[in-house]
């Protein structure tokens, strides 16, 4: 394999990291900022109100955008790795 080739691939390994990682990090951004904002304005200090509107806002996100990732991932290896695979 030519190192242009193992740096391209690898630039559209984490190119396509990043876009499936994406929605889940908006979402947990999102929500670590309202639920920040919240407790700074009432003076609430629980742990536990920062972790389960995180969790459940990510893996609501995560269970709605299923389907993209899995066909994102699956098209840059049928794509990309496999050809390079099984072409030596």
């Amino acid at each position: 394999m030519e190192i242009g080739t193992f740096y391209d691939t690898l630039r559209q390994g984490l190119w396509v990291a990043t876009l499936v990682s994406l929605p889940i990090l908006v979402v947990a951004l999102g929500a670590g900022l309202i639920v920040g904002l919240f407790q700074a304005l009432t003076s609430v200090q629980e742990m536990t109100l920062t972790f389960v509107p995180k969790l459940a806002a990510i893996l609501a996100v995560f269970w709605a955008t299923m389907g993209y990732m899995t066909q994102t991932l699956v098209s840059f290896f049928q794509g990309t790795l496999v050809p390079l695979i099984a072409g030596g």
